[in-house]
């Protein structure tokens, strides 16, 4: 019985495991033919391995180790010849599959005479969002890549490094679940380089699976927490990276500066106990990466001006998850909240008088506004004169007139006359009474 509860429990998080796995592959291969089916050259050769949810993984290996073929495998657009290969728990040629996937290819195309904005706008179409939507997202992701002072320019005045961050931008517009970047750093400058890892260490922590391939490994050493390195299109080795750069054949010892006499001691004691002795002395600097984005920040500190990208903003709202996302969420909804409950608050009758003689300056008040907007809103609402706190042949003539609702197109036309011209207002459509003409009746 105990045997029969262990392996419930075993499939169980077998079960679960395999659920939470993004990608997971098992002998892939892929061989490429020529014209009469004739094998030409096996780029994946019988492959195991998997992503997990909410991990960096990284994709390792020289020219023609297979990288970008197995990229390809699991976007859908190439095949596999043999082995297994699901993503999200179905087949990659799935288009339910690749809507919760953004990528970032390794040479950027982008349509050189659209700009950053209308570039951004087009992939969110493509994805189906909303006109709000897009806009929004445009703006935050342009924002967060530091393109917002060129988010005007053609796209094909752009340089390398620019044309990265947008590229960048547009394979986060459709929020995705797995982002695929191929060389993410490739052409970018070291202050950019910086900028995307720290961005894709973020969109780690809130919840997104990215899969990195880079030449640069330090890069790759400094974001992923798992990687796989190819040779040959085979695995040559894989784990996580402090297994895969542990040096088992030495041990590194930090303290503050020693004197020379101390360090002789220590050499003869090493010597004594351990039959070793140090084989190197050196004092520790900073990074030529720390140099450089030291240099930069007091430049620009001097305000030192530069037509080149920015420096990128706070990630994108829609791309948060977890408290920040909900925080963002209620702040909306409340904000959604006082503006239907400030439109539906009655306003007093005696706050709505529109009187035939009171001043041009009178239609942009708060009381007119809501007047006009509530009939526009509603036809049937009138705009009726109030009888309270007013006497004399003004208030005798806004009784006399007729109390039938004006229709919507009267009243459309005479808010756009007020707002093109302020000097007009929506009673100057009313032709006005000769006050004489009024005495004598």
């Amino acid at each position: 019985m105990a045997s029969t509860e262990k392996s419930d429990h075993s499939n169980a998080h077998e079960r679960h495991e395999r659920h939470e796995r993004i990608v997971d592959a098992a002998g892939l291969t892929k061989t490429f033919s020529d014209f009469w089916m004739r094998a030409t050259a096996r780029a994946v050769d019988g492959i195991d391995f998997h992503i997990d949810r909410h991990e960096i993984f990284g994709l390792l290996g020289p020219n023609g180790s297979g990288k970008s073929t197995t990229i390809k495998m699991i976007l859908g657009l190439l095949h596999k010849s043999r082995g297994r290969l699901v993503v999200f728990g179905r087949d990659p040629s799935d288009v339910a599959v690749k809507r919760k996937i953004g990528y970032l290819p390794e040479e950027t195309y982008l349509y050189r005479f659209l700009n950053p904005t209308e570039t951004i706008d087009y992939y969110g179409k493509l994805f189906g969002l909303d006109r709000r939507t897009r806009r929004r997202r445009t703006e935050e992701l342009l924002e967060m890549v530091g393109l917002t002072q060129v988010a005007h320019r053609p796209a094909g005045e752009f340089s390398k490094g620019m044309a990265r961050r947008l590229g960048l931008a547009q394979a986060l517009v459709n929020d995705p679940e797995l982002l695929i970047l191929d060389e993410p750093t490739s052409g970018l400058d070291p202050i950019g380089t910086k900028q995307v890892k720290d961005l894709i260490l973020e969109l780690g922590r809130r919840g997104k699976t990215i899969l990195l391939t880079s030449h640069l490994l330090a890069d790759v050493e400094d974001v992923c927490t798992r990687m796989v390195i190819l040779y040959g299109g085979k695995i040559r080795a894989q784990g996580s990276a402090n297994d895969l750069l542990a040096d088992s054949r030495h041990t590194l010892l930090r303290v503050p500066r020693l004197e020379p006499a101390t360090i002789i001691a220590v050499d003869e004691t090493l010597r004594r106990t351990q039959g070793v002795a140090i084989e190197e002395i050196s004092s520790p600097r900073q990074t030529l990466e720390d140099l450089f984005l030291d240099i930069v920040e007091r430049a620009r500190a001097e305000q030192i001006a530069t037509s080149g990208a920015q420096s990128g903003g706070r990630i994108a709202s829609f791309l948060q998850s977890g408290e920040d996302a909900a925080d963002s969420e209620r702040a909306r909804d409340e904000l959604v909240s006082k503006l239907v409950e400030a439109s539906t608050t009655t306003t007093p009758p005696s706050s709505v008088v529109v009187s035939s003689t009171s001043a041009p300056t009178a239609a942009k008040t708060p009381s007119a506004d809501r007047t006009i907007l509530d009939a526009l809103v509603d036809p049937s609402k009138s705009v009726k004169p109030s009888a309270s706190g007013a006497s004399g042949p003004s208030n005798a003539s806004a009784a006399a007139r007729p109390t039938t609702p004006p229709s919507a197109a009267t009243l459309d036309q005479g808010l756009i006359d007020s707002l093109l011209d302020p000097a007009k207002s929506t009673d100057a459509k009313t032709p006005r009474q000769d006050p004489k003409r009024e005495g004598g009746a």
